[in-house]
């Protein structure tokens, strides 16, 4: 987003004009953004066999997939909802790689019936994919190096006692077990979380990795998931990619020569690609002072951006309808029969009713997380693509909440 002649522009358009043309709230993403973060990747790493694929749980528009289709990039899918979206966007199978938790194998199933790349996180799955499928078919398994990383415990995914992976702890077992199917293993998979905000963290767990890889003899990819932070506010911290690619490829390429056979280095990027390149633009309903605050009651709530409330997550926010005026204080808050705050006692420009404010870094986990809440509706999303400016998915209209009940005769 950029100030030109006082009024803001997102890739090039007015926001005042896409306000008007899309009626608020409205999620708006700048394609020229997410392919400037793909390059960045691609420029850090580019002494590796390397593949990246978005993480559609971020934002998974099936234009958006899309797009990144087109530059070249494969899909990370965590549901078989998602796989199928990524084949109704254009991906072959190939290309996708799909790592769910907590799922049977049923799930799994279907997604080999496609044709995609699976990873199992669990020895159970392990013991139950060996028995129906033996070696006819490769898979890849995800690890937990007992990592913690993360800027939040519950985005954090390595640690001991997450959820997710197969600890490295329990490796033996599952030898003992791919030994017994005779199950061929491809690759290994781990993702220690999201908003890791030391490289160092990438390097250790980069080295529990190395160390779990030795015991299998004919892998093709290492693959590290992401967690990448992104600045969030002016002066915030973020990775260092360019440092990482140069750490981290040093550490792969030294590996792949022990090892004995190049392999590929894989990312699954999803809130660094898109985080940075979406806007919620929103209007203010109503200005309501109080003892110790002052209110700016906006025409969305946790329904639509649920993240602040979530994660305690912070979203710069700017009143793109006055760009000189002085800095008070306020707390953002929704609509919603719920404390949805988006920010308390936030310095903004001087805010008045019918005022547009635009949240930053709205990409990542916004739209995806959204729901019908209080039976609100669900805004539009708008993709800026070469300077013009598509809608990719349409407002939610009441027949569309209606949509898929019945309403049955009660007497």
């Amino acid at each position: 987003m950029e100030l030109v002649n006082n009024s803001f522009y997102i890739g090039g358009i007015p926001i005042d004009d896409l306000a008007s043309k899309y009626d608020t709230p409205v999620y708006v993403y700048d394609a020229a953004k997410m392919e400037s973060q793909y390059n960045r990747l691609l420029n850090s790493f580019t002494g590796t066999r390397l593949k990246v694929k978005y993480a559609c749980k971020a934002l998974s528009n099936i234009s958006v997939l899309k797009f990144f289709k087109e530059l070249g990039l494969g899909i990370d899918a965590v549901s078989i909802q998602e796989v199928k979206l990524a084949l109704v966007a254009g991906f072959k199978p190939e290309n996708i790689i799909f790592t769910p938790n907590c799922v049977d194998l049923p799930e799994l199933s279907e997604a080999i019936d496609l044709g995609v790349n699976v990873n199992i996180d669990s020895l159970s799955i392990l013991k139950k994919f060996g028995a129906v499928y033996g070696n006819s078919k490769s898979i890849g398994i995800r690890i937990k190096p007992h990592v913690m990383g993360g800027g939040n415990k519950k985005i954090s995914t390595g640690h001991v006692d997450s959820k997710f992976g197969i600890s490295v702890e329990k490796i033996d077992q599952v030898l003992d077990i791919v030994k017994q199917y005779n199950i061929h293993v491809d690759g290994l998979h781990m993702h220690t979380g999201s908003d890791i905000l030391d490289i160092a963290v990438f390097l250790k767990s980069a080295d529990a990795m190395f160390l779990t890889a030795t015991k299998f003899d004919s892998l093709d990819y290492l693959d590290f998931g992401s967690g990448f932070k992104v600045p969030y506010k002016p002066g915030d911290y973020s990775t260092d990619i360019e440092y990482l690619g140069e750490l981290l490829s040093k550490k792969f390429n030294e590996f792949c020569l022990k090892y004995g056979r190049e392999l590929t280095l894989n990312f699954e990027p999803g809130k660094f690609l898109v985080s940075e390149a979406g806007y919620f633009i929103t209007r203010v309903n109503v200005v309501k002072p109080a003892k110790n605050t002052t209110f700016a009651c906006i025409n969305t709530g946790l329904n639509h951006l649920i993240r602040p409330m979530f994660y305690d997550s912070y979203h710069n926010i700017t009143n793109v309808s006055k760009p000189n005026a002085a800095k008070k204080p306020y707390s953002v808050v929704g609509y919603i029969c719920e404390t949805d705050t988006f920010a308390w006692n936030r310095e903004i420009n001087e805010v008045s009713e019918g005022d547009l404010l635009v949240f930053h870094n709205a990409g990542a986990y916004c739209f995806s997380m959204a729901s019908n809440y209080n039976a609100r509706l669900l805004p539009a999303e708008v993709l800026i693509y070469n300077g013009k400016d598509y809608l990719i998915r349409k407002r939610q209209s009441f027949d569309d909440l209606l949509r898929n009940q019945e309403l049955i005769d009660i007497k």
